[in-house]
């Protein structure tokens, strides 16, 4: 079963495009159907779809720390909670403040929590937030998409 009621607890808003001076900002799009190139077959919008869904912020989590599923989805984060929960605009912008640090971004889809980037040592979609700065990222979800 998949751990979603830790996203219900925390304050939900609608991000502005400037609203973050200290934190992260980013888009996020989903692709669907095939990417494979190949003659005749006709190609999907490779940039994605803007969407709009929930993003939730933790401390830098590991794959060492959850129970992942297939396709990227994580079946449970175990005791960890989001730091901060925002829902992208139907434009697929969000921005949140955030103090300077590392956090793991996961993206709460209907079938539950769906993260598709780590680094080298296994870490969730990490982003550093740096003093004075909003580092910019693109969510892409791709559960649906063959490449």
């Amino acid at each position: 079963m998949i751990n979603t009621a830790c996203a219900q607890k925390h304050t939900i808003r609608k991000a502005a495009k400037s609203d973050a001076i200290q934190g992260i900002c980013g888009t996020v799009l989903v692709k669907r159907g095939n990417h494979m190139p190949g003659p005749g077959s006709p190609r999907p919008n490779t940039d994605g779809s803007p969407v709009e869904r929930e993003v939730l912020i933790f401390s830098l989590l590991n794959m060492s720390q959850v129970e992942a599923g297939e396709n990227g989805f994580i079946n449970s984060v175990g005791q960890a909670k989001p730091i901060k929960t925002v829902k992208s605009g139907t434009d697929g912008k969000f921005c949140v403040n955030l103090p300077v640090g590392r956090y793991s971004v996961i993206v709460q889809e209907p079938k539950g929590l769906y993260a598709n980037s780590f680094d080298t040592k296994n870490n969730i979609f990490p982003v550093t937030v740096e003093k004075g700065k909003s580092a910019q990222i693109k969510i892409e979800i791709t559960h649906q998409a063959v490449f």
